[in-house]
């Protein structure tokens, strides 16, 4: 298996040497076929460095589209049953990729606006500011039991879920790669940031993430330094020399820092199993935070208010607040000496001592 090496070479080529169901994640930063005529000028008549290398341009959208069916082909046929695939782009191709994902079989997660907090502006006046791109986050199929860490994005969203729009600066500064002259080694590199946040979310330390147009190497780079591993393929020698280097000098996170457990993960525990351990006794008070409410618990698990009111601590939680729903583990304590205690800390506690 071709794991954390970058193939010199086209990406059909490159795609075609890789075995089926080989691959965790795909991200994908194709071109984008911008159609762009001529030069475009800032208001001072200087020249804007734009994207206009071969590697964008094509006959038409036919072709753009026989291109983008193949290679996203290959990527279906490398992906695992449970893998996932990130495609990006602009106004001018994301559409036409979303439909050949669906025709192909993806599925279809998220839409996720990428807002650019210092996009280039549009110079000539005739448009609105493009201001963003579109990522397509899908599974290999309607079956795939996909990654996806909601706790970790959770997080780092300040404890708020994580949302389809995405605001983040463009590749600069430092980060930027550029030659001896100072000029930008690659027009379209995208921003580490970006690529942290994809991989966080819909990966785990150890998968095998594949670009296909791996450019300078920013998904290499932000994959090695998780805990993740890498197949970049590049038929730029440019782009690949220098994208090698960049990983080359990548050192990895130590394993505490990006081994993040999601709670789904963890294994089952009931409220009965706390009970038949003696953490907690049938008659014991559990209570909220606030003192709202309060039952004792019924030897069978269930809790029950001092008016009858009866249930699972999830379902009876929801009752009392007149709620659809209710975490049962987050919303009750037990009435200790010292104070209430968390069952949730009591269920943390009890995995320890089972592991």
């Amino acid at each position: 298996m071709l794991v954390d090496t970058i193939l010199n070479k086209d990406c059909l080529t490159g795609l075609a040497e890789l075995p089926p169901g080989s691959v965790d994640l795909v991200f994908a930063d194709p071109p984008y076929n911008l159609q762009l005529t001529g030069e475009l000028t800032r208001p001072d008549q200087s020249v804007v460095d734009g994207v206009n290398n071969s590697w964008d341009q094509f006959d038409s959208f036919k072709a753009y589209d026989h291109f983008s069916e193949a290679w996203l082909k290959e990527c279906h046929r490398v992906l695992k049953p449970n893998g996932a695939i990130w495609v990006i782009g602009s106004y001018h191709n994301i559409f036409r990729l979303g439909k050949t994902l669906q025709d192909l079989g993806f599925w279809i997660l998220n839409d996720v606006i990428w807002r650019k907090t210092n996009p280039m502006p549009n110079f000539r006046g005739r448009r609105f500011t493009n201001a963003h791109e579109t990522l397509i986050w899908a599974a290999k199929s309607p079956k795939s039991k996909y990654q996806f860490n909601y706790d970790s994005m959770k997080m780092l969203n300040e404890d708020l879920q994580m949302r389809s729009d995405w605001t983040l600066p463009i590749c600069n500064g430092q980060e930027r790669l550029k030659d001896k002259a100072g000029k930008k080694i690659h027009p379209t590199q995208k921003p580490e940031n970006l690529l942290s946040r994809v991989i966080l979310a819909t990966t785990k330390p150890g998968d095998v993430i594949l670009d296909p147009f791996f450019g300078t190497g920013t998904t290499g780079a932000v994959a090695k330094r998780l805990g993740r591993h890498y197949i970049g393929i590049e038929q730029d020698t440019t782009y690949a020399e220098n994208a090698k280097m960049r990983v080359s000098a990548i050192e990895p996170f130590e394993q505490s820092i990006v081994d993040l457990t999601e709670k789904r993960d963890l294994p089952r525990i009931p409220f009965g199993a706390l009970i038949e351990r003696g953490w907690i006794k049938a008659g014991d008070v559990l209570c909220d935070d606030k003192n709202r409410y309060s039952a004792k618990v019924r030897a069978d698990g269930s809790i029950i208010t001092r008016d009858e009111k009866s249930g699972s601590i999830h379902s009876l939680g929801a009752q009392l607040q007149g709620s659809a729903s209710c975490n049962g583990w987050s919303f009750w304590y037990l009435e200790g000496k010292t104070g209430p205690i968390s069952i949730d800390s009591l269920r943390a506690d009890l995995r320890k001592e089972m592991n």
